[in-house]
């Protein structure tokens, strides 16, 4: 096999990452992803209303064209029939909470709780988790940044940080949603997280353990609507290799191993906490959480503890997918999909297929929490095609996916929003119903 360039698809940085000079083209059934980063998105109302909330259609107004909405048919995979695998059918279609509670800025800050809006512009309120629920998305995952809400040296979270994260989480689960909850940006160097090499390693097991204890005992009385994933995008900040690996580095080959025992620390943390945390659902990357990054050799999925009581194991995989990357996230690249065009839909399939070769033909689930698809000059007959072909071929497959919703609409960033927060209301309706037409 030819070298893999692993262009992650990822998005949860601040700046766009390129792809990195020399890096190896590869064919319609090699994976190719990339990493790239949000950033604060505009306030400027994208429909042209700054006030009073008007729940007209951008269609109507005559901003966006009007698409077609395709119903995809596609013959579904087995799967296995055990309760894991019922459990993420179930979550059928999601959404991340971006740009908010994983926003940080180490320095200005004068109130920790204003992190909130720091990225998105305005706070979470209750109604915007109704609407999420309304539209179907069945799942939110709830990105948490910690490092700077921490109050002393043995990583205490800050209450009122912890109570804020838990109102929202609330909101969610009262309404019947599943809530995905994690440790998300808190992998820079700066920020004296987890950073997953040996040098760091004591410092990283620390972290990882005491922020997983607190949260941990805060929802140990939470059923399973309530879900841990145990880091975001783990990978060696600032290194060469940061967002792509050749086979066999050795940094990043001992970056995957610390993963793989982070991960490990997370599942022991979370079951010796008790409560429903003895079987409740967990999520586990692998570098950069791509889909390469769980394909790797030497990914290793955590074990459950010894006396765990459930009668199959709920670990599963999670990764990232933003396929293909030039045209879902490389603000550079083609406007142009096409679902009857193979060099698009073609990596979409390769890297589906591929886990669920490795992963759920074995029985272990696995969960695409962040993908999506940017706006390049309003070309939303492109967005809606590629959202309804993304989420069928995942549910064909048994897997779940979430569109990472950042509020951005506006600007040359990543415009990856579909509903504006502060007018209430799905400024992409038409993503919306293609990814609810297509994931059953």
């Amino acid at each position: 096999m030819a070298v893999l360039s692993l262009l992650l698809l990822t998005g949860c940085g601040k700046d766009a990452a390129t792809e990195s000079a020399g890096s190896e083209s590869t064919s319609s059934e090699t994976v190719t992803s990339e990493a790239v980063t949000e950033k604060p998105s505009s306030e400027a109302d994208p429909a042209g209303d700054t006030s009073s909330g008007t729940t007209e259609s951008t269609e109507q107004s005559g901003m966006l064209p009007s698409v077609n909405i395709p119903e995809m048919k596609m013959e579904a995979s087995a799967v296995p029939d055990t309760e894991a695998f019922r459990f993420v059918r179930d979550m059928k279609i999601g959404v991340s909470l971006g740009n908010t509670f994983d926003a940080y800025n180490d320095t200005s800050l004068k109130d920790e709780m204003d992190a909130e809006i720091t990225w998105c512009g305005i706070k979470t309120t209750e109604q915007m988790i109704k609407d999420f629920h309304a539209a179907g998305f069945e799942t939110i995952r709830i990105p948490v940044s910690w490092h700077n809400h921490i109050v002393d040296d043995n990583c205490t979270i800050s209450e009122q940080w912890m109570d804020r994260v838990n109102t929202v989480v609330d909101w969610a689960v009262k309404d019947g949603m599943y809530v995905i909850l994690n440790i998300h940006h808190d992998n820079h160097e700066e920020a004296k997280g987890f950073y997953p090499d040996r040098a760091h390693q004591a410092q990283s097991e620390k972290y990882v353990r005491r922020i997983w204890e607190q949260i941990a005992e805060r929802y140990k009385d939470y059923d399973d609507h309530l879900i841990f994933e145990s880091l975001n995008e783990p990978r060696l900040v600032g290194h060469k290799y940061e967002w792509w690996f050749p086979a066999g580095d050795p940094d990043v080959a001992e970056s995957v191993q610390c993963i793989n025992e982070l991960n490990q620390l997370f599942v022991n943390t979370v079951r010796a906490s008790g409560g429903n945390n003895a079987t409740r659902y967990l999520m586990c990357p692998g570098y950069d959480a791509a889909p390469d990054g769980a394909l790797h050799p030497d990914y290793k999925l955590p074990e459950e503890p010894k006396g765990y009581t459930g009668t199959v194991s709920h670990i599963m995989v999670s990764v990232h997918a933003y396929t293909p990357y030039s045209f879902a996230l490389d603000l550079n690249g083609t406007s142009y999909f096409s679902i009857d065009r193979a060099n698009g839909t073609g990596d979409i399939d390769s890297f589906m297929s591929k886990l669920y070769q490795k992963f759920i033909v074995k029985g272990v689930p696995v969960v695409i929490g962040e993908f999506g698809a940017v706006d390049k000059n309003k070309n939303l007959q492109e967005r809606v095609d590629f959202a309804a072909y993304y989420v069928a071929k995942a549910r064909s497959y048994g897997m779940t996916a979430l569109w990472w919703d950042n509020n951005a609409f506006t600007g040359n960033g990543e415009s990856l929003g579909l509903y504006y927060r502060r007018g209430g209301y799905f400024i992409y309706e038409d993503i919306v119903k293609a990814l609810m037409l297509n994931c059953n």
